[in-house]
């Protein structure tokens, strides 16, 4: 299948799975989960994206998760950028703003019971990267992202650093999200980007409020000492390093196992096949 079909058969699984009420409580307490869902409202598909919605809105309905899904990284900003998009879809934008205004009164309603007990079986991990905890994302704000070829040059920048495992790019918001080996330090990228001498990185964190704060990198007199690819493959493995402590900067992937569903697939499909 084409990396569309991939995009759409994977999409259209959780879109389903959010549609059973004893699910969603898993879904969205999944760390992989909810990433990539986010990702996905940037896809050039736009089939793709109004299914992400979907699902989206079918998370929200449950009141307990509203909160999460509000401070989900990315999470808001993606969804103005559905609705603000010119090229978007009339249907699309109606219901991106449907999942927005369902968040927005995430404040100001009780709480209500979880949808019901999940068993263990249900509650397997969703999404990529799941199951390898070795493994870390690093979300960046990239100035100077301002077109095709700066996305390029950028592209080919990360490619060169052995360690980099996938990336996508949200270009209406100039971000880059990155899944690194752990024991890859996130100024490797920064500096990797700046060497292109047109853009440079900032890391999106979040505050303790949910908020998104912007943290340069301090990359003058560094002698940091980064390990290139010599030779790229189509994409590039998953190599298990050493499972370090991840920096406070990024987000650590959750460790539960994934079954020989298609669940699996989904996690193997965008491991190697991320660069949309």
């Amino acid at each position: 299948m084409s990396g569309d079909q991939d995009a759409m058969a994977v999409v259209t699984q959780l879109k389903d799975l959010s549609a059973d009420p004893l699910n969603r409580r898993a879904i969205v307490q999944d760390q992989g989960c909810l990433p990539g869902l986010i990702l996905f409202l940037d896809h050039p598909n736009p089939q793709v994206v109004y299914t992400a919605l979907l699902a989206l809105r079918y998370l929200a309905e449950c009141r307990v998760n509203r909160d999460q899904l509000k401070t989900e990284l990315g999470m808001v900003l993606s969804l103005q950028n559905v609705v603000d998009k010119s090229t978007t879809p009339g249907e699309t934008k109606l219901l991106a703003s449907q999942v927005l205004e369902l968040l927005q009164a995430s404040g100001s309603e009780d709480a209500e019971p979880a949808d019901g007990p999940v068993s263990s079986r249900r509650r397997a991990r969703f999404f990529l990267g799941s199951s390898n905890k070795r493994a870390k994302t690093v979300v960046l704000h990239i100035d100077g992202l301002d077109d095709s070829s700066r996305r390029g040059q950028c592209e080919e920048a990360l490619l060169k650093i052995r360690g980099v495992i996938s990336f996508t790019f949200q270009m209406a918001a100039k971000r880059c999200v990155v899944r690194i080996r752990a024991d890859l330090k996130a100024e490797a990228l920064a500096s990797a980007i700046a060497a292109t001498q047109v853009m440079t990185a900032q890391q999106v964190l979040k505050t303790e409020t949910g908020d998104e704060v912007l943290v340069p990198f301090a990359l003058e007199g560094s002698s940091l000492e980064v390990e290139q690819n010599m030779k790229l493959p189509d994409y590039l493995p998953e190599d298990e390093g050493p499972n370090q402590e991840p920096d406070r900067a990024v987000t650590h992937m959750s460790t539960g196992q994934g079954g020989a569903t298609w669940l699996g697939a989904a996690a193997n499909f965008l491991s190697q096949s991320f660069y949309w």
